[in-house]
């Protein structure tokens, strides 16, 4: 079977294309490179070094034979999708290529209008490209639990059946969004939806949890394939940034009373989804939703987890207490279903003690390249001048 890869060179995106192709199919990768971009944009890096994509899949052919052909452009460039499309025609799509940081859509209005057209304009160009060049081809496109929010009921997977003045139906889950990236999220979900219903296209939307975690089977094969390891504040999820702020003795960014609760999964969790989903396709014409996660825990539970096993090996960490950046409810009800992928045989890899101080272990061996002024949040939901970091560095933002 033949899956391209779109945003194969970044964090989800290139762990899910060496895994697919290790197990077996014809695997492509198209990227832009913007993830790199924005690295130096905010002035961040990689905790882990990250070598160039040519470096990547040459490493991964040597090691394996595999060979992973790379696409370099932008999907909201149609005459690049349609090449690709015209020249790869898959049978399954796998689509990561979006902007994913909900902090880097709330900079301001540059960013949020960047975020809100690369992610909506490129997932239609993507349709159409299905449209024309593979009607066949089953589109798994990766959304976010985000675009729920925090309902004070539980969360369906996907849609809900509703009882109103005598009549039913069964109807998409309503969507609360709390930045302007989970928002290009909400826009893609409704656009798949309405193209598989008009064009007759087959889609699963996986709404990913927060993921954790840089390793998988395949990324230790050799160094050049090692993943990314975000630990700043735009693009660092918040388990990875407190590993790395343990590392450094710097006090666990705990925003607010930490009680903001949200589904999470380890990266080889993520590949395996997705993997299920592309051997499982739906109907045509279907679209379906897949809530893609394992476990639930709230910011301070995963604070408290990191500074236990940070203590045994050695380390000496604090928690700390900082004013929410963000507008988000700090308690609340939250319970999510997420049974679907777990029917058609996914068998988790939970959070454990092992995992915890691997991947400390992993923040410590690089820490060298951490640097501490990434790691306050500058970045303000509220009607506030957020201040760049290449402003005064002594005023945070709002």
């Amino acid at each position: 079977m033949k899956v391209l890869v779109l945003g194969g060179d970044g964090y989800c995106g290139w762990a899910t294309a060496l895994y697919l192709s290790r197990q077996g199919f014809d695997v492509a990768i198209a990227d832009n490179f913007c993830r790199r971009l924005w690295d130096y944009e905010l002035g961040v890096q990689s905790l882990t070094p990250i070598k160039l994509l040519e470096q990547r899949v040459a490493a991964w052919q040597a090691l394996t034979g595999r060979k992973i052909p790379v696409f370099k452009g932008d999907v909201t460039n149609w005459h690049f999708i349609s090449m690709v499309f015209a020249t790869f025609v898959p049978d399954a799509l796998v689509h990561f290529a979006e902007m994913r940081a909900a902090p880097y859509s709330m900079i301001d209005r540059e960013h949020a209008v960047f975020t809100q057209v690369n992610n909506v304009v490129g997932t239609l160009n993507v349709l159409f490209a299905v449209k024309d060049f593979a009607p066949q081809c089953h589109l798994v496109k990766l959304g976010t639990m985000g675009e729920y929010g925090t309902p004070n009921i539980d969360i369906e997977e996907g849609f809900i059946e509703i009882h109103h003045n005598g009549r039913s139906d069964v109807l998409p889950y309503p969507k609360s969004p709390g930045s302007f990236y989970h928002l290009s999220k909400v826009h893609d979900s409704h656009n798949i939806m309405f193209c598989c219903k008009t064009w007759g296209l087959k889609a699963t939307d996986l709404n990913q949890g927060v993921v954790y975690g840089t390793v998988t089977e395949e990324t230790v094969g050799h160094e050049d394939l090692i993943n990314r390891f975000d630990y700043d504040e735009v693009f660092g999820t918040v388990l990875n940034r407190f590993c790395a702020q343990a590392a450094v003795g710097y006090p666990l960014t705990v925003y607010g009373r930490g009680g903001q609760t949200r589904g999470f999964l380890d990266i080889r969790d993520t590949v395996r989804c997705v993997e299920l989903a592309v051997l499982h396709p739906p109907a045509e014409g279907e679209y379906r939703v897949f809530n893609q996660f394992t476990e639930q825990f709230t910011v301070l539970q995963l604070a408290e987890m990191v500074r236990q096993n940070a203590v045994k090996i050695g380390l000496k960490v604090e928690i700390g207490r900082l004013p929410n950046p963000r507008v988000e409810a700090e308690e609340h009800y939250y319970n999510a279903r997420h049974t679907k992928l777990v029917e058609i045989g996914l068998k988790p890899h939970y959070l454990s003690d092992s995992l915890l101080e691997s991947l400390l272990k992993i923040a410590v061996k690089y820490k060298h390249r951490i640097d501490r002024n990434a790691i306050a949040p500058r970045i303000q939901w509220r009607k506030t001048k957020n201040v760049r970091r290449d402003e005064d560095e002594h005023v945070l933002a709002g």
